[in-house]
């Protein structure tokens, strides 16, 4: 389960609800309806893509990936996450961006995948600085907080090259209540704001 960022936010009513109705809007975003769930499943059975990943439905069966397509939708009609699918040239999944927000907070998370294929193209950097902008431009938030495992050096590569700050570690708790040591990044708006539009 993700846990809200380290540092505190406290987003203003009127400030949550912008967030709540941006995270239901999803404007260009594909969000992952029961059509995805075969094609997020292969992609998803395949180690090389879930392993690293701690917030997975464990085990990954074609059921698993169907209740966690529903519970995220029930969750973005909440304001409070979107899971998103990237489709190929053939239609095929070829991955996923999965935003947790706290609306309450003005903060998100980012987790996601691509297909081993796609790894080791410079897509993944390229796909978190999209989703990062998107977050902070389109949701409106404020702060974005990210893990990856300890091991994990193609995630922390990207992470550190967005421009994000190591924060030290956390323990990141899996949908199966065991628990892994994460690296830990944090990045605000207006760092990021410095950072792209200078």
């Amino acid at each position: 389960m993700s846990a809200p960022p380290k540092t505190v936010l406290v987003a203003t009513p009127e400030e949550e609800a912008k967030i709540r109705a941006a995270v239901r809007n999803a404007q260009g975003r594909t969000v992952a309806g029961p059509e995805h769930v075969d094609g997020l499943y292969r992609l998803l059975a395949d180690p090389a893509v879930s392993a690293p990943i701690y917030d997975l439905p464990k085990p990954i069966t074609r059921d698993s990936v169907a209740a966690w397509v529903a519970q995220s939708e029930a969750l973005r009609q909440d304001g409070r996450c979107i899971l998103a699918v990237t489709l190929d040239e053939a239609g095929e999944v070829a991955g996923y961006s999965r935003f947790t927000i706290w609306p309450e907070r003005a903060s998100g998370e980012l987790a996601g995948a691509m297909r081993a294929d796609r790894q080791n193209s410079g897509q993944g950097g390229r796909g978190v600085a999209q989703s990062i902008a998107w977050m902070f431009e389109h949701l409106g938030l404020r702060l974005i907080g990210l893990t990856a495992a300890l091991d994990n050096v193609r995630s922390a590569k990207a992470i550190d090259a967005a421009g994000f700050t190591r924060m030290g570690e956390v323990e990141s708790v899996r949908p199966d209540g065991t628990t892994r040591r994460s690296l830990y990044w944090e990045m605000a708006r207006a760092d990021w704001e410095l950072r792209h539009r200078l």
